[in-house]
């Protein structure tokens, strides 16, 4: 879990060149080359920027890092629940229910 946890901000980090946040084309860059198989749309400026909007809680065009945060959770959370549904769904053949 370390190294996931030094792998997102490392990312941000690096996205951001620097700065304290991401700006437009940042994000988009950030979002098209590390979310491009968990998300959909991400070649779609205009999806990615309804996305930086959806993020932007002090309102000021940037992705700061706690904001870049709520999606990380979002996504993990996600991708749990579909893990999660997936064992749900899949028939248990190892140790079936008995008669």
């Amino acid at each position: 879990m370390e190294a996931a946890i030094q792998t997102v901000v490392k990312v941000f980090l690096k996205s951001a060149k620097g700065k304290e946040s991401l700006g437009g084309k940042d994000f988009q860059r950030l979002v098209e080359s590390q979310l491009s198989n968990i998300l959909t749309d991400t070649d779609s400026k205009k999806a990615v920027n309804e996305m930086r909007e959806g993020l932007d809680a002090n309102q000021d065009g940037k992705v700061g890092f706690e904001e870049y945060m709520k999606l990380v959770g979002y996504l993990a959370t996600s991708l749990s629940q579909q893990r999660i549904n997936k064992i749900r769904s899949t028939p248990n053949t190892t140790n079936p229910a008995p008669d």
